[in-house]
């Protein structure tokens, strides 16, 4: 997806008031669409794509491209109190390795910083700095607006009803241990 591709229809209107992509949703009621044949996991990974890669696009229009997706889930597992190296490997499925790398990356940038862990020993605890904290609340804002900008094109009812429903179906699949969810990109 480029700066200029918005196949989603999701990028800020250029007309102040306008909502980007405000045509109503069509009943699916349209056979000829290759969408309505389309299988469950191919729609789910397309939307979670497109979704996802706007959010992208929008902080790197506010100044973070040098922060990527995983940055993201790094600070959301630390929550107030941090955590240690082990700790966010298990919470973001991924090896010990390559927490370092990433923690390493954001110390250098000034967003995590490492400290004695309070229990002792040689563990350390990695926590955020008010410029990780100031990217959350950012980050958050933006999404948001991006739901917003959703529930705009399909209706408040229907984006709560896709909520309930993905949730349910997480829920089915991964019981009361839901899985984390991996940083492929």
């Amino acid at each position: 997806m480029t700066d200029n591709a918005d196949p989603a229809g999701l990028r800020a209107p250029s007309t102040p008031g306008a909502v980007a992509g405000a045509a109503p949703v069509q009943p699916d009621t349209d056979r000829s669409d290759p969408l309505a044949h389309a299988e469950l996991t191919f729609l789910l990974g397309m939307a979670f794509q497109l979704v996802h890669g706007e959010f992208v696009l929008r902080m790197n229009d506010l100044g973070y491209q040098e922060l990527r997706p995983v940055h993201g889930m790094l600070f959301q597992s630390l929550g107030p109190h941090g955590a240690t190296s082990t700790e966010l490997a298990e919470k973001l499925g991924v090896t010990k390795q390559a927490i370092g790398q990433i923690v390493d990356f954001l110390a250098d940038r000034g967003y995590v910083t490492r400290k004695p862990h309070p229990q002792g020993g040689r563990r350390r605890l990695i926590v955020m700095t008010d410029k990780a904290m100031t990217h959350l609340a950012i980050a958050g804002r933006t999404l948001h607006e991006l739901e917003d900008q959703i529930a705009n094109q399909l209706g408040p009812d229907r984006l709560a009803t896709l909520q309930t429903q993905l949730a349910r179906l997480i829920r089915n699949c991964a019981g009361d241990a839901i899985p984390p969810l991996r940083p492929l990109w």
